[in-house]
């Protein structure tokens, strides 16, 4: 899979089929995507009723393993840059195309994670049953005959239920493959015949790896977070110092005032990084300027929505689920700030493809409404800290643009 280069001179206006204007590199989404090939068409419904509902559980079922999956690395410290990193990417490939489609980059191999998921978790679950009433057991009587019988047979079924897990995996990790043993024993014994196991086995291993993308999610994810950090911590700080007494809370005002200009460009600089794939991008604010010339009306919603989606995750920070239950709650932040990302992308793309500004009175009413509505979320950030968990660290979370959690 290629990936665009990290170094590169500005890209130049080029012309769409359409005949409109844009500076976004000329890349196909399909070059570094496998979805276009392994997800087939909706079924005419009208024809084939059947396998048109086959295909639209099939694609739910893999939403939400994705969103569950995209929750549960989001939780886990320094994973979680490949969960900002999947959803920058996904937030690219929307600005590049403007089509929804290609806003689920692993949508593709999302249902096999979640079969296996499944599968997996479904034996894990009945040994630790059976491990439960092999230790009550040891506590009734645990010197009698049957509770050496019981040990012994929470042994074995330990043992043949890792090898089946693990050929559960080698032969594809389908539903059915973790509910057919013998089924898997005879593959097993045809691929050892033929010689070819460990060939087939690695193959379909690398090729799951390679789709995963996971050095390219998790570097765009790290340069994601640093350019952001890099705009958002000065005016915070300054927002962070005032604690109700006179020159304090002249130094907020200021920080607030400076983070409300951050925060009304920086959604489009972060996808403007994501869609040329080049870290300096993130510090053209110009280039995020002119293109809210383009497009105002859509950026301004698209601002506002961004940050009407980041406030139930702050709600959700008066009170922390424990360390281990953390999963839960970023479930809440890949569902508010997905959406973010693809009406951001949408446009960010929208504004890059167009050449000429738009009315002049169109552009500072929107402009208007976007201070307007920024000022108020400054305001209500700068009382999260007195709600919230973590204090005055919640101030410095950003999870708009960083991590659902800090490290």
């Amino acid at each position: 899979m290629s990936h665009l280069p990290a170094h590169r001179p500005p890209p130049q206006a080029r012309k769409t089929p359409d005949n409109t204007a844009t500076c976004l590199p000329s890349v196909s989404v399909r070059e570094h995507d496998t979805n276009a090939k392994q997800i087939p068409n909706f079924t005419n419904l009208l024809k084939y009723p059947f396998a048109a509902l086959r295909w639209i559980l099939s694609r739910a079922f893999g939403l939400a393993s994705l969103t569950l999956l995209l929750a549960v690395v989001a939780a886990i410290p320094l994973l979680n840059f490949f969960a900002l990193g999947y959803l920058l990417e996904a937030e690219a490939r929307v600005a590049r195309t403007g089509k929804l489609r290609d806003a689920l980059p692993l949508l593709a191999i999302a249902p096999r994670i979640g079969t296996i998921v499944l599968g997996t978790a479904f034996w894990i679950l009945s040994l630790r049953l059976f491990s439960l009433y092999v230790a009550d057991a040891q506590t009734i009587a645990p010197g009698s005959a049957t509770t050496a019988q019981l040990r012994s047979l929470l042994i074995i079924l330990a043992t043949g239920i890792a090898l089946h897990l693990c050929l559960a995996l080698a032969r594809g990790g389908s539903l059915g493959c973790f509910f057919r043993p013998f089924k898997n024993v005879l593959w097993l014994r045809k691929r050892l015949q033929s010689g070819n196991y460990w060939s087939y086995a690695g193959e379909h291993l690398r090729s799951f790896i390679v789709a995963l993308r996971l050095k390219h999610h998790f570097w765009l994810g790290i340069r994601g977070y640093l350019g952001a950090a890099i705009w958002l911590f000065p005016p915070t700080v300054l927002l962070a110092v005032g604690d109700g007494s006179g020159p304090s809370t002249l130094v907020s005002v200021v920080g607030g005032i400076w983070l409300v200009f951050v925060l009304s460009w920086l959604p489009f600089l972060q996808a403007r990084l994501a869609a040329e794939n080049r870290f300096g991008a993130i510090f053209e604010p110009r280039r995020a300027i002119e293109y809210f010339k383009r497009a105002p009306f859509s950026w301004a919603l698209t601002t506002i929505l961004v940050y009407a989606l980041a406030l139930p995750l702050y709600l959700l920070k008066v009170r922390l689920p424990p360390q281990d239950a953390m999963w839960l709650a970023t479930i809440v932040f890949i569902i508010s700030i997905y959406p973010a990302r693809i009406l951001t992308g949408l446009a960010y793309g929208r504004a890059s493809r167009r050449s000429k500004p738009t009315w002049y009175d169109l552009t500072w009413l929107c402009r208007t409404a976007v201070l307007g509505a920024l000022l108020v979320f400054v305001f209500l950030l700068f009382f999260t800290q007195g709600i919230g968990e973590h204090g005055k660290r919640t101030l410095f979370e950003h999870h708009a643009f960083l991590l659902p959690w800090p490290l």
